[in-house]
Order: C-alpha cells, then structure tokens, then sequence
C-alpha cells in the first residue's frame, strides 16, 4: 500500500516529467480526431449492411407469409393438403438460395468496403510516419 508521500512522490515525478519532456500535443489531438472518423466510417459501413440486411429479411419474411397464407387455406380433398405442403416446401427450397445469394452479396460489398477503408488508414498511417520520420532527420 502507497503511503501518501509515495504517492505525492510519483505525482510530482510525473509533472516533473511532463514539463521538461517536449511534447507535440496536438498530435494527440489528430489521433483523436483521425480515430473519431475511422470509426465514422466504419460504423456506416456497418449500418447500411445491418439495413440492407434488415430490408432483405423482412421482404423474405412477407413473402413466405403470403405462401403461408396459401399453404393454411381450407382445402376440398384432404389429399390437397398433402399438395399444398409439398408446393411451398418446393416453392422455399427454390427461393432461398437466391435470399441466401442477396445476403451474401451485402456480406460481401461489406467486407470490401471494409478492407478498402483499412487499406486507406494504412496508407494514410505510412505517409504520416513517413512525413514526420523525414521532418525528424531535417
């Protein structure tokens, strides 16, 4: 357990430390500033594919209640059901490729985006090291 002159001595060690190192502050404050709009960018990234999701599902949804609708309609020949069933079962085994195929195309327009986004804050990254790794030796 610190005592309070322990503590008061790495308090003072730390201001010392601070007021005779020379810091550019202001790079924290790009650091800040360039995080707050990578993460910007990312979040929209990651919105619109949760809204193109969202969009997907739900018209996949009304369109399997409208076949649903059909599927639980009285039927005159009990052997009518047997159809009915067999009709949407085939009905959603031929439609849910082609849902699956319009998730993974957000999935995929998604993932690049992304991967663009990274490689831009990469490049940006090396040209800043770059600049002040030459502004240093100057």
């Amino acid at each position: 357990m610190a005592t309070k002159n322990q503590t008061n001595d790495f308090t003072k060690a730390i201001e010392n430390f601070f007021t005779t190192t020379p810091l550019d502050m202001s790079a924290f404050g790009d650091i800040a500033k360039n995080t707050a709009e990578f993460n910007s960018k990312l979040s929209q990234i990651a919105l619109e594919a949760a809204e193109q999701n969202a969009e997907l599902t739900s018209a996949w949804t009304k369109e399997t209640l409208v076949k649903l609708e059909e599927l639980t309609k009285v039927q005159k020949d009990p052997a009518d059901y047997a159809k009915a069933v067999s009709d949407f079962t085939a009905e959603q085994a031929q439609t849910s490729p082609e849902h699956v195929a319009a998730f993974a195309e957000v999935a995929k327009k998604t993932q690049m985006e992304t991967v663009e986004l990274l490689m831009a804050g990469g490049k940006d990254l090396q040209a800043k090291a770059t600049a002040a790794t030459t502004k240093k030796a100057s």
